[in-house]
């Protein structure tokens, strides 16, 4: 390549694994997605750091765990001391942040970033100067323009609740405002390499938007573990099921298959529309020649249960919660299916390397830059998750074998075979002729604790 390549990285939030066709759901349209997915690598086991948004995401920008950066939780800022990607790449790339951000200030220029656009005001509280309180989200002001009027009050300021916003026209929605924002900063681009970070907020909750009537709640596919509550499980996933056996959300009852269903559909239809907007940053990226240049990654913090064992958004350590999409086309290399366990502390030294930039050695992760040229496979690889929370830790081992241990100090620990057992229906922690195989993934998991330095007792 005779330029340096770029990276485009376009994520969303809370997104399921099995929400595109290249992950066997056919019946939800995400052409665009579809598109992409034809000339990427599709990686078919990829899994988060932690499955809620600040910890995952800590780790997407920064290599490492969150109980070595220290968003260990949501809302803790990412310390000024603790770089991203953007501060590791070398000084001639020019860096974009645009959309949600949850590692602390929304609406500020930082970590190795030049270009900011902001689209939450929803998280005024954790800001860390009264002065950013004065400063509200560029989206905040492109709805001013065009003239809606907040509906929320917060700290001293009037915001647009994300109710309201989710539900403007299509042209109006974060989505609609991000996807024009990201394709302009791609027009815009010289000849200096770039990189471009773009996250949407759907379909993370409030799970409406104006394509709510989209799908036909009837005819959604859903697996056996829908609406089943899990057998022989932690008092950590009871105690969330319990929460949802009487509430109301987005308009529907979950007391009811019925209501279950249409809040689905409507996540399915945030789904469609943050396609619909990939499209236009694609396309741009296409018109502005440098699609032959430019490194394009797909992915999600973590994913959603969105009524698998009667459970809702993410927390749990099932795979609709732990498991995301990720896509990642290579100029110069021709994709294909990438088997075996992936996890996301990988993809800050992955993407370093497909730059062609020094990999820092304080990483916690590897490149897969090998296994992406065909030189090396993840067959013999083992991905790590983490669950932090007082009094109540999680860790958990996904096997290169395929099982899965979830295991905690606290509460009833887990063990699926996922490979006979992939809707998780059967815990088999506690069967005798199980005890070895539990040693020895208890075993691996210590030994990842001591590399890592993760002191929590498990």
């Amino acid at each position: 390549m005779a330029r340096k390549p770029n990276l485009l990285f376009i994520f969303t939030d809370q997104q399921r694994f099995d929400t595109m066709r290249c992950y066997g759901n056919d019946f939800v349209e995400t052409p665009n997605l579809n598109a992409l997915s034809e000339s990427a690598f599709v990686f078919e086991h990829p899994y988060v750091s932690q499955p809620v948004c600040t910890p995952a995401r800590s780790t997407i920008m920064t290599g490492l765990h969150p109980h070595t950066n220290g968003c260990v939780n949501n809302n803790i800022p990412l310390r000024e001391d603790v770089p991203t990607l953007a501060e590791m790449v070398s000084d001639d790339y020019r860096c974009g942040y645009f959309g949600k951000w949850h590692l602390g200030n929304e609406v500020i220029t930082q970590h190795g970033f030049d270009q900011w656009m902001s689209i939450e005001d929803n998280y005024r509280q954790y800001y860390s100067k009264p002065e950013y309180l004065d400063i509200l989200s560029d989206y905040h002001h492109f709805l001013i323009r065009n003239g809606f009027e907040p509906d929320k009050e917060s700290h001293g300021a009037s915001v647009f609740g994300r109710g309201k916003a989710a539900d403007l026209p299509p042209e109006f929605t974060k989505a609609a405002f991000l996807g024009q924002e990201a394709a302009q900063f791609l027009r815009d681009q010289g000849d200096d390499p770039f990189v471009l970070y773009v996250n949407f907020l759907e379909p993370h909750s409030p799970f409406t938007g104006p394509l709510n009537d989209m799908y036909d709640p009837d005819a959604i596919p859903v697996g056996p573990h829908f609406l089943e509550p899990p057998e022989n499980t932690s008092q950590h996933n009871l105690k969330r099921y319990g929460q949802y056996l009487n509430e109301t959300n987005a308009g529907q009852d979950l007391s009811t298959e019925a209501g279950w269903r249409k809040l689905r559909a409507q996540y399915l239809g945030l789904v469609t529309q943050v396609d619909r907007a990939v499209g236009e940053i694609l396309t741009a990226l296409d018109e502005s020649g440098k699609a032959d240049e430019t490194v394009v990654v797909y992915t999600s913090d973590h994913g959603d249960m969105m009524g698998d064992h009667r459970l809702l958004t993410k927390g749990v350590l099932y795979e609709a919660s732990v498991k995301v999409p990720l896509l990642i086309r290579v100029p110069g290399l021709e994709g294909k299916r990438i088997s075996g366990r992936f996890s996301q502390i990988d993809l800050v030294p992955t993407l370093l390397d497909l730059l062609g930039e020094s990999i820092p050695d304080h990483l916690q992760g590897k490149s897969c830059g090998d296994v992406l040229r065909g030189e090396a496979n993840l067959d013999h690889n083992d991905a790590f998750i983490e669950w932090n929370q007082e009094g109540n830790c999680w860790r958990t081992v996904v096997s290169a074998e395929g099982w899965k241990l979830n295991l905690s100090p606290h509460d009833q620990c887990e063990l699926y075979d996922l490979n006979t057992d992939p809707y998780e229906q059967k815990n088999v922690f506690d069967d005798v002729d199980q005890q070895s195989r539990v040693e020895n993934l208890v075993v691996r998991l210590r030994d990842w604790q001591e590399r890592t330095g993760d002191a929590v007792a498990v």
